[in-house]
């Protein structure tokens, strides 16, 4: 099974599909949810092709707060439904799919003076037994628990020492690297036969295929389909008429680990006079922390790379640092990022109050269109989509099997790695380590890790690798020092 992306590949799938091939199913969109219905597909016996118009995980995949959650902001909802569909999802993926790329994460709620904590310790409990009914192990996900103060300052040194009475702690999922999980996806599922294409840029789509432009080339071909999935998100619109959604605007900062105190356990922050809304402090295996989230419904057209305003940069600051011993500033920011969720138009005024559904859409020609939904849940989202497809145009497929198919680096021999490599690439990361170059181009990353992702994960543009195979990018400083090193690199003939 080759699983390998790489330009040769690529020149080959796209003479295949411009040269008449006919595929069962055509996924436009290479985010988590297009990879997720190109591998479902795949894997159900399908003949698949995927166009991205730029890099996979290009869109809103890539900024998240890389958690991989039970559904307990669903719960306060009174959504259970869809709380525990997170809990399952959440489930497979440290189980069985993912394990390599999704650890367990201690969350601490810091109480100080006057907070009791009930309330939330009841949602919390609640949340764990969506856990036992999802059959995740406790030995993976243990129960939560109040801690005393000397604990929670143990578990996050840098919490507000005045006042302090103690947290409540609980755990949730974590990724390694939301970008990572999506080229996984891209790999397992060509891995099985799926023909993945980025940069191609659809221009018209139809329940029959799509006209698309190479942009390496400029050339323009065509891609004929028996059936066609559009999973680009916020962008869903501008390929299908009468989807109609509202985007979200997610913001998080990137912060060194030392300026916040705050190095393994992540917190959960009350927002100062919001009911049920939070904050979070999240520590990376990277020395960073990264703080967010905002909830901001936006208008207008629909950029490429959003940024966080201003606002959401103080906003974030000052929730941070209602609970830290040291008051945060714009210094301590070495970056930020920010994603917009591809949210059903609703009523409701604020983000916050737009359903984390998803839905599954089919046009009058026949495009099924996928909007909606969470990071977490990308699976069962890719699963509904395949069989609405499917049962449109009398397709002969296999059931969903994806609840057992371990993604890229999640099986084979043990190896000796570096942690932090097994952590990336699961089981790949002998093989990585056996390239034999070691030398650092930005932090712990080696050239080994670059060369990597030029022959395996599809990466062709410095771009690719700074802001997707890596997060060298989130550092603006540090992104700038490394990309001369890595351009040199990928010039390195194979």
């Amino acid at each position: 099974m080759n699983t390998s992306l790489n330009a040769a590949r690529r020149a080959a799938d796209l003479a295949a599909v411009a040269g008449g091939e006919v595929v069962d199913l055509l996924v436009v969109g290479g985010g988590v949810t297009g990879t997720g219905v190109a591998l479902d597909a795949a894997a159900r016996g399908l003949s698949v092709c995927l166009l991205e118009a730029h890099d996979l995980a290009f869109g809103t995949s890539r900024w998240s707060s890389k958690l991989v959650h039970g559904g307990l902001r669903y719960l306060a909802h009174g959504d259970v439904g869809l709380a525990r569909e997170s809990a399952v999802e959440r489930g497979i993926l440290m189980t069985r799919t993912a394990p390599h790329l999704v650890r367990a994460l201690p969350q601490l709620v810091p109480l100080h003076d006057g907070d009791r904590g009930a309330v939330v310790m009841a949602g919390l409990r609640a949340g764990d037994v969506l856990r036992r009914t999802a059959r995740t192990p406790s030995h993976l996900l243990p129960a939560p628990r109040r801690v005393p103060a000397a604990e929670a300052l143990a578990l996050a040194p840098g919490l507000r020492r005045a006042g302090l009475t103690g947290g409540l702690l609980s755990y949730d999922g974590q990724l390694t690297d939301d970008a990572r999980l999506v080229v996984a996806l891209a790999r397992t599922a060509a891995g099985l036969g799926a023909r993945i294409l980025t940069r191609a840029k659809v221009t018209t789509l139809t329940g029959e295929g799509a006209e698309a432009r190479d942009t390496e080339t400029g050339t323009t071909f065509e891609v004929h389909a028996r059936a066609v999935v559009n999973a680009t998100g916020v962008w869903a619109g501008t390929l299908v008429d009468r989807i109609h959604l509202r985007p979200s605007r997610g913001s998080h900062l990137v912060l060194d680990a030392s300026a916040t105190g705050i190095h393994h356990t992540a917190l959960t922050v009350p927002v100062p006079g919001e009911r049920n809304r939070y904050a979070l402090v999240l520590p990376q295996q990277d020395g960073r922390v990264y703080v967010g989230l905002t909830d901001e419904l936006v208008d207008g057209p629909v950029p490429d790379v959003p940024e966080a305003p201003q606002s959401d940069v103080d906003f974030l600051l000052n929730v941070a640092s209602s609970v830290l011993e040291r008051k945060l500033g714009p210094t301590d920011v070495l970056g930020s990022f920010a994603g917009l969720r591809p949210l059903l138009a609703g009523t409701g005024e604020r983000g916050a109050d737009l359903s984390r559904k998803h839905a599954v859409l089919t046009s009058p020609d026949g495009v099924t269109t996928v909007v909606g939904g969470k990071l977490t849940t990308y699976r069962k989202m890719a699963a509904d989509a395949v069989t609405a497809a499917v049962q449109r145009h009398n397709l002969t497929a296999a059931p969903c099997r994806t609840n057992n198919l371990p993604l890229v680096g999640a099986t084979g021999p043990t190896t000796t790695a570096p942690q932090r490599l097994k952590a990336k690439y699961g089981t790949e990361a002998a093989a990585i380590t056996a390239m034999n170059r070691p030398e650092q181009i930005s932090g712990d990353i080696t050239a080994a890790e670059i060369l990597w992702a030029k022959q395996h994960e599809g990466a062709t543009t410095a771009a690719d690798i700074l802001d997707r195979r890596t997060r060298i990018g989130l550092v603006p400083a540090e992104r700038q020092a490394a990309e001369p090193t890595i351009t040199a690199l990928l010039a390195e003939r194979d």
